[in-house]
């Protein structure tokens, strides 16, 4: 079977032993930093910091490689739009212009400000995505909710998040399921098919896939609501674990983060960082 894409993946590690909260704070606390901070010293800090946290959790880059290659896509597709749209940015930003390639004399000459900006914006990428992944691969859906519960979101909110978080599997079971049923029917859907004609036969999965989850929402609804859900104002969670030593040190380490950061960033009164 092909390995679920965002789906919760257990291992033993520091990273999978903290709390759904812990991580859902530090996550929030990175993801600031880096649209805050247009400064290279810090994003290129955070990325290799994040490299390093990646490489701590055990994910393997395999399990996680076809949403990396999918993102990576629509960042070289963003970068494009960046210099269409926008090729003297970079000029307009750090007030000078070392032009590289001349065209014309032209808007679109490139210039060393603009692949410097560039390669800020996508530093910033780098930056989020795997910290985006690991929080999303790393924590249990049911752990989740307990803890976004414990610290005062609802429980009716907190178990919405972690259906949303188990639907993520499930839509690709069922996609598989359909797509190797309609395979079987004849529909051909391989890199053999002419590609116009490949998304035609997506339509025959799409429906099937659609009609299925609204089919799981009405029967998810009706179990729900037969037991009581929603009745009482408290609940109790059979994967609640309370905060540890490792999620105060964690929070703190990432505060301080995210006061040098900030520092760094705006001490000058710019938070763009200009080496030219």
């Amino acid at each position: 079977m092909a390995v679920e894409m965002l789906s919760y993946i257990e291992r033993q590690s520091p990273v999978h032993r903290l709390t759904g909260v812990t991580k859902m704070i530090c996550f929030m606390i990175w993801s600031s930093i880096a649209m805050l901070t247009y400064d290279t010293r810090v994003l290129i800090f955070l990325f290799l910091l994040s490299m390093g946290v990646f490489i701590v959790s055990k994910v393997k880059l395999k399990e996680v490689a076809f949403v990396l290659l999918f993102i990576l896509f629509f960042l070289l597709i963003n970068n494009l739009a960046i210099y269409v749209f926008s090729p003297q940015e970079g000029v307009a930003i750090y007030g000078t212009s070392h032009v590289l390639v001349d065209i014309d004399g032209g808007r679109y000459s490139l210039t060393l400000e603009q692949l410097f900006y560039q390669m800020n914006v996508t530093l910033k990428y780098f930056t989020v995505i795997p910290a985006a992944i690991l929080f999303i691969v790393t924590t249990n859906p049911s752990e989740f909710a307990a803890s976004l519960n414990r610290i005062g979101v609802s429980y009716r909110i907190s178990y919405a998040v972690a259906l949303a978080l188990r639907y993520i599997p499930d839509i690709q079971r069922d996609f598989r399921t359909i797509a190797l049923s309609q395979q079987a029917r004849g529909i051909d859907m391989s890199r053999k098919e002419k590609l116009p004609k490949r998304i035609k036969n997506a339509a025959s999965i799409i429906i099937p896939l659609i009609l299925s989850s609204l089919d799981k929402i009405e029967i998810i609804s009706n179990a729900m609501e037969l037991r009581g859900f929603g009745k009482n104002k408290k609940r109790t969670w059979y994967r609640a674990r309370p905060f540890q030593k490792i999620d105060i040190v964690t929070i703190i380490l990432f505060v301080l983060i995210l006061v040098v950061s900030l520092y760094i960033t705006f001490h000058d009164g710019d938070r763009f960082y200009n080496p030219f």
